[in-house]
C-alpha cells in the first residue's frame, strides 16, 4: 500500500480521480504524472507530491501524517 497527496501540484488537480498504471498515477486535468512509491514527478524533479508512511496492523490501514 501507498499513501500520497490528492492534490497534484501543478494546478490542484485531483490525484485521486486520475489513472494509476502501475506505480505511476496521472492527474486527470494536465497529466502531470506522480510515481506512488515515492512522490516523484516523472519529468519535474522539483515538483514531488506529499508522500505518507503506511502501516498495516491486523486489519488495519494506518497512514502516517
Amino acid at each position: 500500500f501507498y499513501a500520497i497527496s490528492d492534490t497534484c501540484v501543478h494546478r490542484g488537480g485531483p490525484l485521486g480521480e486520475g489513472e494509476l498504471e502501475g506505480k505511476v498515477v496521472t492527474c486527470p486535468w494536465h497529466g502531470w504524472r506522480y510515481d506512488v512509491v515515492t512522490g516523484a514527478n516523472e519529468t519535474n524533479a522539483s515538483a514531488p507530491i506529499a508522500k505518507f508512511e503506511v502501516k498495516v496492523e491486523g486489519d488495519d490501514l494506518l497512514v502516517g501524517a
